[in-house]
């Protein structure tokens, strides 16, 4: 979608990339990740923020009940707090998130579908 298409008031979003929440920059900066802060610390840090979501992202999900839906199954977040998540994002994880994911023993699934497999 071309980037003039997109209503302004939906240009600052972003995408978490671990779990694919979306907000603000500001949100995410204020209140960390809903679903991922114990694990990628976004409140107060701008500069995590910025490494830890995209505003690269496709589609918008709406959860409301993630034990009721099928969609949030297939999408894998079905666990996660109510809100809005995106279908795929675009970016990666920065490395020294991915080897502390893989020392607590947490299997990351990268949310990226924009390259082929």
């Amino acid at each position: 979608m071309a980037m003039e298409t997109v209503p302004r008031e939906l240009r600052g979003l972003r995408a978490c990339l671990m779990c694919s929440l979306i907000k603000t920059a500001d949100q995410f900066e204020y209140d960390g990740c809903d679903n991922c802060e114990k694990l990628l610390r976004l409140k107060g840090s701008k500069e995590s923020v910025n490494s830890c979501t995209s505003s690269n992202f496709d589609g918008i999900i709406s959860l409301i009940s993630g034990d009721d839906s099928w969609v949030a199954r297939w999408q894998r977040i079905d666990n996660k707090v109510p809100g809005c998540y995106a279908v795929s994002v675009t970016g990666k994880l920065p490395m020294h998130i991915l080897r502390e994911l893989k020392a607590r023993g947490i299997d990351h699934i990268s949310r990226d579908r924009s390259q082929k497999l």
